[in-house]
């Protein structure tokens, strides 16, 4: 942003290495550790949620991430990683990482100044020098937004936007095998963040701040359009009786060109519909593929009971629903379509029997409650603890992972 930034001199060494401001969260704190595992000495998460903060500093994950929670007891009882709720923690370092990203109202707008509010938290600590590396994905413009903040604030700082590409449960293999990308208004600044994160990969994409932005809405976004397609492409099949998944099989089969081809399923998660929807946003909602796979994707749930109500007595059928959270061996529930299936199937079934191994909740029951007390049974999230399930009972399997009764 400001040519003349410089880092702190010599005799003036920051305490910290890094300050990443969100960082107890599911993006930010695989990066703390991941970071910490590399060589940075000094690595504090700043985060706003004491909770959380207070279940990191005991060297314990939050959530669950696979592969993390050893280097993160070893970070921590080294030293080398610290999890604070003092906003004053980011005037210690010459790295900010701002792992904030844009999220979506209840009128599916996206709200543009999350990033410029959690800056705007701890603007008193920032310091000229720093380097400020947004990480979440943002909407078109909020790289911008965020520079023309500080400077009001008179700030000089670098700014650059660096974007996270990790899917959640990967990410101590993706953050260091995956091609970083990096931009940022001055070559300066570029160059500075580049040499950051060299720490993780050596593996270095420059492109402009708008162009980052867009390219990671446009990869979550042909993501969750790839799904719409397939998910279509199951409903027809079903419609016609037919199994979607040795279809699938067979198209996919040593042809390269059918190679990325994944197979149905319900498209959830906290980032796919947000990251379209922000893209519909930045096109005047003139977004038709973006809003179609919306409606499929969304609409999914619904076409599942419709057609349970053609095969069963709903109201005189208890229904189980196998997995609440959004994708396969993970904890996070956010913005899943199970509980929408749920939520449907509470209105019009006798009686809705959920279960997850790894979510907790008072409102679901074991495994084995659930398929002895079930008429029919839903396969919501594919688990690997469902792939042989010991019923004789109706499964309605749209991710095809039971090799059984994938027919709705």
């Amino acid at each position: 942003m400001n040519e003349k930034s410089t880092v702190a001199s010599e005799d003036s060494r920051p305490a910290t290495d890094v300050v990443v401001i969100g960082g107890c969260g599911r993006v930010g704190l695989p990066l703390g550790i991941a970071l910490a595992s590399r060589g940075m000495l000094s690595v504090t998460l700043y985060d706003i949620d004491a909770a959380a903060v207070e279940t990191v500093n005991r060297g314990e994950l939050p959530f669950f991430e696979r592969g993390a929670a050893e280097p993160l007891r070893a970070a921590v009882r080294d030293g080398l990683l610290r999890a604070t709720t003092d906003g004053s923690s980011v005037a210690t370092t010459d790295h900010l990482i701002v792992v904030v990203g844009t999220p979506v109202d209840e009128h599916l707008n996206p709200d543009l100044g999350a990033v410029p509010r959690a800056l705007e938290r701890c603007a008193e600590h920032l310091r000229d020098g720093q380097l400020i590396m947004l990480r979440s994905t943002v909407h078109p413009g909020v790289t911008a937004l965020t520079e023309r903040l500080l400077e009001r604030l008179g700030k000089n700082v670098d700014v650059a936007f660096c974007p996270e590409r990790i899917a959640e449960g990967a990410a101590m293999k993706e953050l260091f095998e995956l091609p970083q990308l990096v931009a940022a208004r001055s070559e300066a600044a570029g160059d500075r963040a580049e040499k950051f994160f060299r720490t993780l990969t050596d593996k270095i994409v420059r492109v402009e701040p708008e162009e980052a932005e867009l390219a990671k809405l446009f990869a979550n976004t042909w993501r969750y359009i790839k799904f719409a397609t397939v998910n279509q492409f199951w409903m027809m099949a079903n419609d016609f009786g037919l199994d979607f998944e040795r279809i699938r099989r067979a198209i996919t089969y040593e042809y390269p060109r059918a190679a990325d081809m994944p197979g149905a399923g319900f498209a959830a998660g906290p980032c796919l519909l947000k990251d379209t929807l922000q893209l519909a946003a930045f096109t005047g909602n003139n977004f038709v593929l973006g809003h179609a796979a919306m409606l499929v994707n969304e609409g999914l749930p619904l076409y599942l009971v419709s057609r349970l109500e053609q095969r069963f007595r709903l109201p005189e059928t208890r229904v189980g629903v196998l997995g609440m959270g959004f994708k396969a061996g993970s904890d996070d529930v956010r913005e899943s379509l199970s509980f929408k299936l749920r939520r449907i199937l509470m209105a019009k079934a006798r009686e809705t029997l959920c279960t997850d191994p790894y979510v907790s909740d008072p409102r679901f029951v074991e495994l084995g409650e659930v398929l002895d007390r079930a008429d029919v049974l839903v396969v919501a999230t594919p688990h690997p603890e469902y792939r042989s399930l010991a019923t004789e009972k109706p499964v309605v399997d749209l991710w095809g992972i039971t090799g059984r009764g994938v027919r709705a």
